[in-house]
């Protein structure tokens, strides 16, 4: 039976946990109790990338897209939408680029959508990742049959060449190099991993995409396996996604029952197969040597290299090793070929990249957009500018790794080498926006903590040395910083970078560098003048009471939980600023305006 409409409920993990499991369950209660469940089909998809919106609900063929939907909202959905064709406006986002026309609504003209261009995520939303025949209907395993039964191992490696794919886990290593030269090494056994040790702080790329379309990456892996020769792949996957994990394993179960994995893969003397292994959670095993040695039962540290993991890697054999970004883009190059990818993007770094777009901005979620854009177009188009009308302070790209770029570089077009030239990297696509609010030696004091967590501590200039700038950023943050200390900053940030072996130490004080550059008067302002001016910095901050507006009414005393503010009923009051714990209880509870906050 032909269905007549289509309800899409977002199933990522955020939308879950707002509770959008209830609403396809209640979607499909109201469904059934009004004899409509032949004629209604509700799909649990993958992210639709709107994460500030969520849980999203949209109906087809009306194009109807509700955002903020609660359980109890099922009732009217079906009510109005299903049965009587109409638009809930009060569900219905609300966009000046968006226009209705009659029942229909143009989805694609909200400003966060329209400089998208999907190829990693193009069936994130749009299909149930848990069913294998909704991929295959969107092309899904013709890349695989392609590249086994016409253009061979050879023609998969040009068109990755000729498509100019550069690995999206952060470096930007040309993809064809690395297959190449898996292929070219003799070995009894090979392997291809799949790197989804996603550990940077606000990253959710590459969940998000294993949650909506694993298959894709499924494929890609097969498609991998057959180009070097390998007959084993490995998915290695933190243990903290369990629906990107639960998703899968079902994923691979379905390959399997069609004879997509296993053995003799579409009737051909191929034969592949992938398992799963589950990473503890430590950020240094995003760096492919840790992961490999962390998947062989080793404590998770990085290796010298030469030699590379592509000529000596797991269990000292030839490993293809690829993030989850990269692999998503191959089934869509061997489909529509390496020089429809390279018109897209940037010369030296073609196709999209995905980000997840977080911060002090009003639109957040998961982004895609061309190779080139520029960061004042995610930010203020895509992104919807920055929250409560706050001017832009700076955005962090690529994790505690990355640099932070502030507004003279709002139009850089994003690639990976601009965010070079600029002190920053592209990373896996972190992308943490900050407001006039946010401090910087607060932030750089957040990203060092985590480094100095996550070192493995094999060697000394990143052992040491992120020690080292956490305890001067420290020492700065509570008022006790001098300018010999910001020197000394950039002496172990410069030796770091030269003397670490690999890229965690390498570029872990690039937030560092980039901002002691950038918001050098800041740092003057925290050193010198002892001044923290976005109050982030709780000793550095200090509360005043007006005396010529504190009417005596008590109630900053009667906050105040360090006893710190003292005075009459009806007389003004004062705060003992040894006392003060900094807290801001007084500064919050005054109704008056009488305490101030320098």
């Amino acid at each position: 039976m032909v269905k007549k409409n289509y309800i899409l409920v977002c199933g990522g993990s955020a939308c879950e946990a707002s509770k959008s499991d209830a609403i396809y369950e209640s979607l499909k209660k109201a469904l059934y109790e009004r004899g409509l469940a032949d004629d209604v089909q509700v799909v649990k998809t993958g992210c639709f990338g709107f994460c500030e919106k969520g849980p999203i609900v949209k109906v087809l063929p009306e194009e109807a897209f509700y955002v903020e939907v609660k359980p109890e909202d099922a009732e009217e959905i079906v009510q109005e939408t299903i049965i009587k064709g109409r638009l809930v406006e009060r569900l219905q986002y609300k966009d000046k680029n968006a226009k209705s026309t009659g029942d229909k609504f143009d989805v694609e003209k909200i400003g966060f959508y329209q400089k998208q261009l999907r190829i990693v995520l193009r069936n994130c939303g749009f299909i149930d990742p848990e069913n294998i025949d909704e991929y295959i209907a969107r092309h899904g395993y013709q890349a695989l049959e392609k590249a086994l039964t016409e253009i061979g191992r050879d023609g998969v490696i040009e068109e990755l060449k000729t498509s100019g794919l550069r690995g999206r886990g952060g470096a930007g290593f040309p993809t064809w190099i690395k297959w190449n030269t898996t292929k070219g090494v003799e070995a009894p056994q090979k392997y291809v991993v799949c790197n989804a040790d996603e550990g940077d702080p606000g990253a959710y790329m590459d969940r998000s995409t294993l949650e909506g379309d694993p298959h894709s990456v499924l494929e890609a892996m097969t498609i991998a396996g057959y180009t070097i020769g390998a007959t084993k792949g490995i998915i290695y996957i933190r243990a903290e996604y369990p629906l990107a994990i639960r998703r899968l394993e079902v994923a691979m179960k379905q390959s399997r029952e069609y004879g997509l994995l296993g053995e003799n893969i579409l009737g051909t003397d191929f034969s592949f197969d992938i398992e799963i292994r589950l990473g503890a959670g430590a950020f240094v095993c995003g760096e492919e040597t840790a992961l490999l040695r962390s998947i062989e039962g080793n404590r998770g540290m990085p290796t010298p290299k030469p030699p590379f993991p592509a000529v000596e890697g797991l269990w000292h054999c030839p490993t293809l090793i690829n993030n989850v970004e990269t692999y998503a883009n191959i089934p869509v190059i061997i489909m529509k070929g390496g020089a429809w990818f390279k018109t897209i993007g940037t010369e030296k770094s073609p196709g999209t990249k995905v980000f997840a777009l977080t911060g002090k901005i009003n639109n957040s979620g998961l982004v895609e957009v061309p190779m080139g854009t520029t960061l004042r177009e995610i930010v203020y188009e895509i992104g919807g500018g920055i929250r409560n009308g706050k001017a832009f302070k700076a955005v962090q790209t690529g994790g505690p790794s990355g640099g932070v770029i502030t507004s003279e570089n709002l139009d850089t077009g994003i690639d990976f080498d601009a965010l070079a030239k600029i002190g920053s990297m592209m990373g896996s696509g972190g992308m943490i926006v900050m407001s006039e609010e946010d401090c910087i030696v607060d932030v750089v004091k957040f990203y060092m903590e985590f480094c100095v967590d996550e070192s493995c501590g094999k060697c000394s200039p990143c052992r040491i040395g992120t020690r080292k700038l956490l305890n001067y950023l420290t020492k700065i943050s509570k008022g006790n910083g001098t300018m010999e200390d910001l020197k000394k900053m950039e002496e172990i940030g410069y030796a770091m970078r030269k003397g670490a072996p690999c890229g965690l130490g390498q570029t872990a004080a690039n937030p560092v560098l980039s901002t002691r550059r950038d918001f050098k008067d800041e740092y003057i302002q925290h050193v010198v003048d002892k001044k923290c001016i976005a109050g982030k910095c709780t000793s550095l901050v200090r509360f005043e009471i007006d005396p010529a507006k504190c009417i005596g009414c008590t109630l900053c005393a009667r906050r105040c939980p360090a006893g710190a503010v003292s005075g009459e009923k009806k007389q003004a009051h004062k705060i003992d600023q040894a006392k003060c714990v900094k807290c801001g209880e007084c500064f919050r509870g005054c109704k008056f305006g009488a305490i101030s906050k320098f």
